[in-house]
């Protein structure tokens, strides 16, 4: 269940990769929500569902300069398999998608402080490559076209069964 809750953000940030100006909200949700889960899941607090959302602080926007310091807020809620409340805050300044966040975030569930992190996940990963790569093999489409041959002028030529 703790993978359904992402999915509205998968589609828009799977492909995004940690790139100065490349920090978007829809990574942050995604990759907040990929990490916590599996940090709370790690400490034995069994996650029945995380839902994230982000945006961004101070009128920053994806299109910051790479000397900006681009700072996103993200909010999480969700709930244990023993219906306890989960609630993760924080301001994430870097997101490798779907491995790892770099900022501060607080976790608690039942109002009790889980956990408070300056990161989380595996920051050295390989991010998703991009879509578009020239020179790069990418996917073939085949077409198969299936015709049926009429033979009309000769008489010993006649069409075969299911062709």
């Amino acid at each position: 269940m703790a993978a359904v809750a992402g999915l509205a953000v998968v589609a828009v940030g799977g492909a995004v990769a940690c790139e100065p100006g490349g920090l978007n909200t829809a990574t942050v949700a995604f990759t907040t929500d990929q990490t916590v889960t599996a940090e709370l899941q790690r400490q034995k607090a069994d996650v029945r569902w995380l839902n994230c959302t982000a945006s961004y602080d101070d009128g920053a926007s994806p299109s910051a300069s790479a000397t900006e310091n681009t700072v996103v807020s993200v909010d999480c809620k969700g709930e244990t398999d023993d219906g306890k409340d989960i609630t993760v805050t924080g301001r994430v300044t870097r997101a490798v998608s779907g491995a790892c966040v770099l900022g501060d975030l607080t976790a608690k569930i039942d109002g009790k402080q889980w956990f408070h992190v300056s990161g989380l996940g595996d920051c050295d990963a390989k991010t998703t490559p991009p879509v578009n790569r020239p020179g790069q093999p990418g996917p073939t489409v085949t077409v198969t076209v299936t015709r049926t041959v009429w033979c009309q002028v000769d008489p010993s030529c006649h069409p075969v069964e299911g062709k």
